[in-house]
């Protein structure tokens, strides 16, 4: 038999037992009713989901393209209009587009123009500092922004 406090999955979460001995406990809110037989509860919610899926295409199609005295025939009289059956697919997709356009729109107004500043400093932006001392105790030196002028030097100068 395991030992309760073995450390055997790299996915589980650290903790100390009483023992002071590394123990670990690593439940998902599935496992936590899990008894170790037969499927997990989402496994279960999954093939539900998926055999649900397929039935509404399936009823949805029927409804959508079996012509009217085929229907009648079997029995069924009462169902949406088949307007609805072009109707909310051509609004969804409407819908889609209109959103992820008006995305593209928000971010085009969120950005800032070509010649500002903004796009080359930011509350996070480091000077590089001016202190350098001299000799073999020269630290490594801080953390810093390359200055634009430097940048177009080196980019843009014929260097020989």
């Amino acid at each position: 038999m395991e030992d309760r406090h073995s450390v055997n999955s790299p996915r589980r979460i650290l903790s100390f037992s009483k023992r002071r001995r590394a123990t670990v406990s690593f439940l998902d809110q599935d496992d936590r009713t899990y008894s170790g037989f037969g499927p997990k509860t989402s496994e279960v919610y999954g093939f539900v989901g998926s055999i649900t899926t397929v039935v509404a295409t399936g009823i949805f199609l029927v409804w959508a393209y079996v012509p009217e005295r085929c229907l009648n025939a079997i029995g069924i009289y009462y169902y949406p209009s088949r307007y609805w059956a072009l109707a909310v697919p051509a609004y969804a997709m409407v819908t889609l587009v209109l959103a992820l356009v008006f995305y593209i729109g928000l971010n085009f107004m969120s950005t800032p123009s070509p010649t500002s500043l903004n796009k080359m400093f930011d509350e996070f932006t480091r000077e590089a500092s001016s202190y350098s001392p001299e000799g073999d105790d020269r630290p490594i030196e801080p953390i810093s922004d390359i200055s634009i002028d430097k940048i177009n030097a080196l980019m843009f100068n014929d260097v020989n």
